[in-house]
């Protein structure tokens, strides 16, 4: 063990990344922890653990239900190394299918979204797959696939002994909304996602997600892993350094930590101080049914494994931090809001969704700036993790947690606090 640290010596075994005893020093109550193995952020051999380990075995959210709202829509996420296609069929119900032929394999669709009229086809021999996906045509479906009339019937497979249609649909994967955002579950015996979410979609009931419509989409690059953006995301110890802006919207006094039970970080400020000359919060009006704390508070989530949700009474902003590999995350970047405060924002809608998008960007690259310098930090073999200060990483001590108990088979909701929300900096 390291005695700095309490952590085991670097480099970890890959076979000990499913072990117990390889995170105890993690696992000790956060006041005597010490974080996470070096390991988790920098090994190739964990990644490839914890897609399958974490990713396909969790809830994963892929989207916004905005990019599949109309029937025919659809969008190819990765999740856990899967390609899936998710979309809408024409009755209005959410579908998610494995983005492979199930003739020969081949990829159905290639671009990251796009709207079909009634089925997918893949082109290499023209089977054609139902949005529902159901296999339609094997391999002849519509007359403009350019076999001429006379030939018609050398592609005619019905009569084909032992071949079933009904046998050949796409294969499956669960798929479920809560609130504007959309989740596919690779394990078919994984609990339902409300078991995950807990009680936050009764602590976000007044700010109706669900009716959100997406405002503006932009995507990062980041060279580091997706747990590092997690944590920095959830702690407010490098706040005053990094980000000198924030600090004026978010006093550190204001501060709260805001958990309930559930696979999530919560947090808030409370209350939110008005705009400065370099930016805030305001800008689009608030929804005017919101309770007065929700009204005059922003609240903060990391959602198991990889979103964050920040909930304002103006706008939502969501960052969706897809692994690349390890130590490297492509982040997805949502902001959206309820269609009454943007009804009312009428002709400075722009003006002021742009606004807001700037801050946040500002935001968020100082926090990718700092998050890469901590992953080329922890590729030095010398550090071996460090303590966990209890006063601010108590989120990230619970983050981390998550982590492992999925990487040794554990599959467990954490507990909330005996209290709503509770200082921060008391």
């Amino acid at each position: 063990m390291s005695a700095a640290s309490g952590n085991p010596p670097r480099p970890v075994p890959a076979a000990a990344f499913t072990e117990e005893s390889t995170y105890a020093a993690t696992r000790l109550p956060v006041n005597r922890a010490s974080t996470l193995i070096p390991d988790a952020y920098v090994s190739d051999e964990f990644h490839e653990l914890e897609r399958e380990l974490i990713f396909a075995r969790s809830w994963v959210p892929v989207c916004v239900t905005d990019e599949v709202a109309l029937p025919g829509s659809y969008v190819v996420v990765e999740v856990a190394g899967r390609s899936l296609i998710v979309c809408r069929d024409r009755g209005g119900e959410l579908h998610a299918h494995h983005n492979v032929c199930r003739h020969r394999g081949a990829r159905l669709c290639v671009e990251e979204r796009g709207q079909v009229e009634r089925f997918f086809q893949c082109a290499y021999h023209a089977w054609a797959y139902g949005l529902d996906g159901a296999c339609l045509g094997t391999p002849l479906f519509t007359p403009e696939a350019g076999i001429p009339d006379d030939q018609r019937g050398a592609f005619e497979m019905s009569g084909v002994e032992s071949f079933d249609k009904n046998d050949f649909g796409l294969h499956p994967a669960r798929v479920e909304t809560w609130g504007c955002l959309v989740f596919v579950c690779l394990d078919s015996a994984a609990p339902s996602l409300a078991d995950e979410l807990g009680d936050l979609p009764e602590r976000l009931a007044g700010h109706r997600l669900d009716e959100h419509r997406l405002v503006r989409r932009v995507e990062y690059e980041i060279a580091a892993d997706w747990k590092l953006v997690a944590e920095n995301f959830m702690e407010y110890y490098h706040l005053p350094w990094v980000h000198p802006g924030l600090v004026k919207v978010s006093p550190m006094e204001a501060h709260h930590r805001w958990q309930g039970t559930g696979m999530y970080v919560g947090f808030c400020t409370s209350p939110i101080a008005a705009n400065t000359e370099d930016g805030g919060w305001q800008g689009l009006p608030a929804l005017s049914s919101l309770e007065v704390e929700d009204a005059t508070s922003a609240r903060f989530v990391w959602l198991f494994p990889n979103i964050a949700i920040n909930v304002l009474p103006n706008h939502t902003f969501l960052l969706l931090a897809r692994p690349a590999a390890s130590g490297a995350t492509r982040e997805v970047a949502y902001l959206l809001a309820h269609p009454e405060p943007i009804e009312r924002a009428g002709e400075s809608l722009a003006g002021d969704a742009e606004a807001l998008l700037s801050f946040w960007d500002e935001v968020n690259r100082e926090d990718i700036a700092i998050v890469e310098r901590v992953q080329a930090g922890l590729g030095d073999p010398a550090y071996t993790g460090g303590r966990m200060c209890y006063r601010f990483e108590e989120s990230v001590h619970r983050f981390q947690n998550m982590v492992i108990d999925r990487m040794v088979g554990l599959r467990r909701v954490p507990p909330g606090d005996s209290v709503p929300q509770r200082p921060m900096f008391a």
